[in-house]
């Protein structure tokens, strides 16, 4: 029988169906000029002199792609100028705009009047004259960053501030990372990497941008050991917790929420002496890391001291919160425990830079001398009601040469203002407000325009009641006629 042998069969190429054009687009696309066209014109030639012509030229097709696809999918793509328009002056002003938007910085200041001291969305604390000019030498010199000028041999930058911060806080010894997660996650690496942690379950928080216990311990190699519940933890949920495999005692600070009523944690001092009879290090988060008593100025938040004091091994603390510095995140404690966390490998990688540490240098040294006004968050937070009433009253005076009352009402009120940035949740400092309303806009729409001005600097208010909010706690004194000029703007 003969055998037939497989049917080859034929490959048939399928071209994709081009989406019909319509005479319209067809015309619409004739009319986008080419890239060596718009060259030529005036505006875009001066663009080729402050930028890469190369970059010109990619920007521009950029532009031009965008334009092709708005006129073949106008319903799938948000139109930057309408197919209308497609002549050479509208164009070429297209593509000014995104070439000024590139040759422009997207970071730039803002007035803050929110009243909010510790702004994260801001950047947090702001930095003094002092710190500026201490950077400025920093980048624009050599340094002895890593230098010992006593021995001429190799130092270790950590040196700049181990001493200050050490001074300031009680510790035996210091290092400077990066931020308080980084401070979290390299101690958690150096300490009990492969070992449990013990932590109250009322102290397994989530801060800001998702940032969370569990995950940072589970990236160091730790293994989480929760004890007692939400709400009340005891010193015999610890006890009980302890085992040959466990490497650390950790206690969080809540920082951006708290527990009232039937709750119950125990005392650093009962935790250092467990700490003290299991030779098991006790470490905490602090967060937000004061060095000085606020009490006076309405703000129950611990110090750094107070945990040295107490017998907690290492404290871990942001820099540009309510100590006022720069990013930075801050271990501090025993030294035998410091120097077991600088020896770690992601040490190298978590470390500061020169700039950070002239900044936080010259912030440390404020302290030394109490030198508040030295330190903006410092005197943000000492301001009283009084001293916010007058400077209120001076603005409204000046409000009110710049433009007819017809055009808002402005008055004084009594409000609060916040410390934020993940510190003293439910605390507030008294404040005096100023409650604006226009009679043109409504306060959504002023609070925009304040945010995006047509010129000049975003201004950054509260909108409550249909009022919009000034603060003047977080306005540099400096800023109030930049201020003053920006509302009369916006409220014409």
């Amino acid at each position: 029988m003969e055998t037939r042998k497989p049917r080859k069969h034929r490959a048939y190429r399928i071209a994709a169906a081009k989406p019909a054009i319509s005479p319209e687009q067809a015309e619409q696309l004739r009319r986008i000029p080419g890239v060596d066209e718009l060259l030529s014109r005036p505006r875009l030639a001066e663009f080729a002199k402050r930028m890469d012509r190369d970059h010109l030229v990619l920007l521009l097709r950029d532009v031009l792609s965008a334009l092709r696809a708005q006129i073949l999918t106008p319903q799938s793509v948000s139109p930057s100028v309408t197919v209308t328009s497609l002549d050479f002056n509208s164009i070429e002003e297209l593509i000014a705009a995104e070439a000024d938007r590139l040759l422009h910085p997207s970071l730039q200041p803002v007035i803050n009047a929110t009243g909010v001291i510790l702004h994260t969305n801001l950047g947090r604390a702001p930095l003094s004259p002092a710190v500026l000019e201490a950077i400025k030498n920093a980048a624009t010199q050599y340094s002895n960053l890593e230098y010992s000028l006593a021995s001429g041999a190799r130092g270790r930058r950590d040196d700049h501030t181990s001493a200050l911060l050490a001074r300031l806080t009680g510790a035996e010894d210091a290092i400077v990372v990066n931020n308080c997660a980084a401070a979290v996650l390299l101690v958690l690496s150096a300490l009990a990497r492969a070992g449990e942690v013990i932590v109250s379950r009322g102290e397994l928080i989530e801060i800001g941008d998702g940032f969370r216990i569990p995950e940072i311990m589970a990236q160091s190699g730790a293994i989480l050991r929760e004890v007692g519940t939400t709400n009340r933890t005891r010193l015999r949920d610890y006890e009980n917790a302890v085992n040959e495999n466990t490497r650390v005692l950790l206690r969080v600070h809540p920082s951006n929420f708290k527990i009232t009523g039937f709750a119950e944690k125990p005392s650093l001092a009962e935790l250092a002496a467990l700490s003290e009879r299991t030779s098991i290090p006790l470490v905490e988060d602090l967060g937000s890391g004061s060095l000085v008593d606020l009490s006076a100025s309405g703000f129950a938040e611990p110090t750094v001291r107070h945990g040295i004091e107490a017998g907690v091994g290492l404290v871990m603390f942001s820099g540009d919160k309510l100590l006022g510095g720069p990013q930075a995140g801050i271990i501090a404690g025993k030294k035998n425990l410091v120097q077991r966390v600088r020896s770690h490998p992601l040490f190298r990688a978590l470390r500061v830079d020169k700039l950070t540490i002239a900044a936080l240098e010259v912030t440390l040294n404020a302290y030394l001398r109490s030198a508040w006004e030295e330190i903006p968050a410092q005197r943000m937070i000492r301001l009283t009601a009084e001293e916010l009433q007058q400077r209120a009253e001076h603005f409204l005076r000046h409000m009110r040469s710049l433009l007819p009352s017809a055009h808002a009402e402005m008055e004084i009120a009594d409000g609060f203002s916040l410390a934020g940035g993940g510190s003293t949740p439910d605390q507030s400092l008294p404040s005096k407000i100023i409650r604006i309303c226009s009679a043109k806009y409504p306060a959504t729409k002023l609070e925009q325009r304040l945010r995006r001005p047509a010129h000049g600097v975003s201004v950054i208010a509260r909108v409550e009641e249909n009022r919009v909010i000034f603060d003047l706690r977080t306005v540099f004194a400096e800023q109030e006629p930049q201020l003053a000029a920006s509302l009369a703007a916006a409220l014409r």
